[in-house]
């Protein structure tokens, strides 16, 4: 399993990359990395961004 980064600004960077890349949702890329949904979006949320479902990413 790779690890996501602490840092927020990579951790946007890779999560937006592997939600276009890979994943159908949200839930699904958190299911499989194994990654608390709610503490990813708040930490997103820390650095103004959200998940926006129609676009599939944070925006």
């Amino acid at each position: 399993m790779q690890e996501l980064p602490k840092d927020p600004m990579l951790l946007l960077s890779v999560v937006n990359t592997k939600l276009r890349d890979f994943y159908p949702s949200l839930s699904a890329l958190c299911e499989d990395l194994h990654v608390d949904q709610h503490e990813l979006e708040e930490k997103l949320k820390g650095i103004d961004y959200e998940y926006d479902e129609s676009r599939h990413q944070f925006v």
